[in-house]
């Protein structure tokens, strides 16, 4: 049995993965690579990760994230030049360019990694994949997160048009020599495969899409003594929002605050229901909580915009008495935080584009009792009426809610990371 072992540790392969940020960092882009790295070992790779030292990051550290990791990573940290005011070059990724492309050359000398996975934003350490195949002649794949060269037609300001600029002249160089293109989604990739990739027959280069997917591990931890946002209004029926507001969840939150003064003013609805919006985050457009002053409904919802850490949000989650998930206009968005609510076994009610992911996800498991479905092609009243009648639904009635999480497994982490492997080593396959 030892020497079966021994033989199964010599015939693993490695994948070195390169991002800039890790634990303690509380960034929703961590539980990218952290998410697939904690199941790869399930297929026979071992994950090696390149990062930057915790002590410059600017986020506040969460150090219970270290809970969240495998202990199969074995990890690397360099350098990274500090923030100064004015605070003219902020990206992790560009202040710790020369440290990363360094370790990541003497990584690949000393370990010989199989392959190099380059999740992104930071959009710049994607041009690391092209200067270390150069040098050490690694193949190498880029993960999209989000789109870097992306529409900008909703904030045409100079800095807008600049980064755009640049992610258009940086792009192509970055994935020229890529062996592999992955993505949380399909349509956020497939722009570079048609301006990079395509010919005669199709793609020339092995792509895949994924979600995050979730770690069922994740939602067995339990924080003992944590304050709830409502703690000090024990008497509210809590309803609870957790995550980044976006730019294109705003016409959803505007016709959701609508219909709900519309039910408040019609006493519809219970008087000590509350709408809690946690970690929504400092972002530039116009924020949750003047949305509820131009209702007239500031007294039913109160705006946390500092984030949270992870786990005390899925801790709130599961604690509250039912939750909202608020989709995009886009309709290739795919909601991360779709298992998370589904996860907390609570209700909720959930607005995205009719032919999202999520759409379906939501039916497969049984928890679409309370789902509205945007269609760019009805009018705004017809979305108004039925975002209407849902929520009324989800405020007054009590349907049972009994989700079938078995129904998650083809969107778990682990299945996530299956599919990487299968890409990868479909590209390794392809380059001899």
């Amino acid at each position: 049995m030892a020497d079966q072992q021994k033989s199964c540790v010599a015939h693993m392969k490695k994948l070195l993965i390169i991002y800039p940020h890790w634990y303690p960092s509380n960034l929703a882009g961590v539980h990218r690579p952290r998410l697939t790295g904690n199941f790869l070992n399930n297929f026979n790779w071992e994950p090696l990760v390149l990062t930057v030292k915790p002590e410059y990051y600017e986020e506040t550290p969460d150090p219970e994230m270290l809970r969240l990791f495998s202990p199969h990573f074995k990890q690397y940290q360099v350098d990274a030049l500090k923030l100064y005011k004015p605070r003219l070059v902020g990206d992790i990724g560009l202040r710790a360019f020369l440290q990363l492309y360094r370790k990541g050359k003497e990584i690949i000398t000393k370990e010989q990694p199989d392959f190099l996975w380059i999740p992104i934003p930071s959009f710049y350490t994607a041009l690391l994949g092209r200067l270390l195949h150069k040098k050490t002649g690694i193949p190498y794949g880029i993960d999209y997160i989000d789109p870097w060269v992306r529409d900008i037609s909703k904030d045409g300001g100079i800095r807008a048009r600049l980064s755009l600029a640049v992610a258009q002249f940086l792009e192509p160089i970055a994935v020229k020599k890529a062996s592999l293109i992955t993505g949380v989604a399909y349509e956020y990739y497939k722009p570079v495969l048609d301006r990079n990739f395509k010919n005669a027959s199709g793609y020339k280069i092995p792509h895949a899409a994924f979600p995050y997917g979730f770690d069922p591990h994740d939602h067995e931890i339990e924080i003992p003594d944590l304050k709830l946002p409502w703690s000090e209004n024990p008497d509210c029926i809590p309803i609870v929002y957790a995550g980044a507001f976006m730019p294109n969840s705003q016409v959803f939150l505007d016709t959701l605050f609508k219909a709900f003064a519309s039910l408040v003013a019609s006493r519809k609805i219970p008087a000590n229901v509350h709408l809690y919006f946690l970690g929504t985050g400092f972002y530039p457009h116009k924020s949750v909580t003047a949305y509820a002053e131009d209702h007239s409904i500031a007294n039913y919802v109160t705006e946390i915009r500092d984030r949270f850490p992870f786990l005390h949000i899925l801790n709130f989650l599961s604690k509250a008495e039912k939750l909202l998930i608020i989709g995009s206009t886009e309709k290739h968005y795919t909601a991360s935080k779709t298992y998370q609510v589904i996860l907390s076994k609570r209700p909720f009610l959930g607005i995205f584009h009719h032919q999202s992911t999520a759409v379906n996800v939501l039916k497969e498991t049984n928890t679409d009792s309370y789902l509205v479905t945007y269609n760019p092609e009805e009018s705004k009243d017809i979305f108004y009426a039925s975002t209407k009648k849902v929520l009324l639904d989800f405020l007054v009635e009590k349907k049972s809610w009994i989700p079938n999480i078995e129904a998650l497994d083809p969107y778990a982490a682990k299945q996530s990371a299956k599919i990487l492997v299968d890409a990868i080593e479909k590209a390794l396959k392809q380059n001899y």
